[in-house]
């Protein structure tokens, strides 16, 4: 009886193939994984020994890849968080080491310190300008001076950073566009 059972589940699978791989694609969202869940499946019964009395062959069939299609996600999911631990472990830390935060750390208190030398309102112009996105019309507005005067004073503010960082002076007036002009 055992090799008659194991004979009509392979002949079941043979001929009703397309329909099988059909309602495996509907239930495992891909026709690629039911293809290769009825190739095991198929390689399931040549190993297996008495499934014992089965009757409906079709249900019996697509227990069986769901089963196995279980069990392959089971272990391709230990597999895949094996591989995500060891590609973090691989992983390249972009933070800052202690000397790029020494040096981030100096600069920063080089631009206080060059931020001082500005008179109050050609700073409060600069940062309005480049950091808050303030257009300098409102900047002139709030500050009673005009607009001309708002950018002369900024081309001096950037002038002034820029020979104390010895860099070239920014040609650009206006709220900053997302580039750093110093």
């Amino acid at each position: 009886m055992t090799e008659t059972t194991l004979e009509t589940l392979r002949l079941v699978l043979a001929e009703r193939y397309d329909e099988l791989r059909h309602r495996l694609t509907r239930r495992l969202g891909s026709d690629e994984r039911a293809r290769e869940i009825l190739h095991e499946t198929w390689l399931h019964l040549h190993g297996k020994g008495d499934p014992g009395r089965v009757r409906s062959p079709v249900g019996y069939l697509l227990r069986s890849a769901l089963n196995l299609a279980t069990d392959r996600d089971r272990r391709e999911g230990r597999r895949t968080k094996g591989l995500e631990v060891g590609a973090m472990l691989d992983m390249v830390d972009d933070a800052p080491g202690p000397d790029r935060e020494v040096e981030a750390r100096r600069q920063v208190a080089f631009l206080e310190q060059v931020l001082e030398e500005l008179s109050p309102r050609r700073r409060a112009i600069l940062l309005a300008s480049r950091l808050e996105g303030i257009p300098l019309n409102q900047i002139a507005v709030h500050l009673g001076i005009s607009q001309r005067y708002a950018e002369v004073e900024l081309k001096a503010a950037l002038a002034h950073c820029a020979k104390r960082f010895g860099r070239p002076a920014t040609r650009r007036f206006g709220p900053a566009t997302g580039k750093t002009s110093l």
